[in-house]
């Protein structure tokens, strides 16, 4: 009988709560940060530059967008705690649930930022212009632009551009154009993919989260996924071919393709894509693919350079 009591009193008992701490670290959404592993794509194409000194670098250019980049989440759940109360995923935020004091988070974060502006001037002065410039165009999305039609999935891709700059940035290379689109366009296709997993989500009451998506429509986006795919591929066939590297770089391209289409595969079948950086986590194709791509990149530089 006290087993029992005992059972029934444990399910009973609620979840212990999250320190102060714990919910200002997940209010910088750490799972995001995968996104910004695109600052090592620089060094990955700049094979014969990797040292010390630029793992350490790149490493630390990584952190500081990431805590910039968090920055900019705070003041997004800020503006959005009540639209995100309405949202099936996005009411569990800790501002949105209640758990986390909105003024405590904006104090967390302006600190941050300063600090991580701070210790990016050391890194390279450009970078600390490239996070200021990054702060701002979040901003302005979190409070205006991401209600304008278009405008807003541009905004997305502009942010993953960004990353590839600051990548170069941080260990003094140069960005090649050609590498530049095809970060351009390969954004662009994750964002189209995440308005659709939004569209279809909140389809029966788009409105009351993201009113940007009652511009919308399935058929649109799908014409303009079908744009940038197309565009993606040919960017990245003629960015091996072109880049002034190894011309062998072409037998990554299938590489590309087979991850490009494995996406499109789970946005359109298994109705995901809301969130890129999850679907890298948890999809195995992908991640398989992402590891053999970096791989053969690294091979391919070292045998034929």
């Amino acid at each position: 009988m006290n087993l029992v009591k005992s059972d029934l009193s444990a399910k009973a008992a609620p979840a212990k709560p999250l320190h102060t701490f714990q919910l200002l670290v997940l209010q910088l959404r750490p799972k995001q940060w995968t996104k910004n592993l695109l600052i090592f794509a620089a060094l990955l194409f700049s094979f014969e530059k990797i040292s010390a000194w630029t793992l350490w670098h790149t490493w630390l250019g990584f952190l500081l967008f990431s805590f910039v980049s968090g920055c900019v989440y705070i003041i997004n759940d800020y503006t959005d705690r009540e639209a995100d109360r309405n949202h099936p995923e996005k009411r569990f935020r800790p501002m949105a649930s209640g758990q986390l004091n909105p003024k405590a988070a904006l104090a967390f974060g302006a600190a941050l930022f300063v600090g991580s502006l701070w210790v990016s001037y050391y890194l390279n002065p450009l970078f600390t212009g490239l996070l200021l410039f990054y702060f701002v165009l979040n901003v302005s999305y979190s409070l205006k632009l991401k209600h304008i039609v278009i405008v807003d999935i541009m905004v997305i891709a502009a942010g993953f551009v960004l990353r590839a700059i600051a990548g170069g940035l941080v260990i003094h290379v140069t960005i090649t154009p050609w590498f530049l689109i095809c970060t351009m366009l390969l954004s662009l296709f994750l964002a189209i993919g995440k308005r659709r997993h939004e569209l279809c989500l909140l389809q029966n009451g788009k409105g009351t989260h993201r009113k940007v998506l009652d511009q919308y429509s399935l058929p649109l986006l799908d014409q303009l996924s079908s744009i940038v795919t197309t565009a993606t591929i040919v960017s990245y066939s003629l960015f091996t071919f072109t880049s002034g590297r190894t011309i062998h770089l072409m037998w990554t391209i299938p590489f590309v393709i087979y991850g490009i289409f494995r996406y499109l595969y789970l946005i359109h079948i298994e109705n995901k894509g809301g969130s890129p950086d999850s679907v890298l986590l948890q999809d195995k194709h992908i991640l398989a693919t992402v590891v053999l791509y970096v791989i053969s990149v690294v091979c391919i530089l070292i045998v034929f350079e």
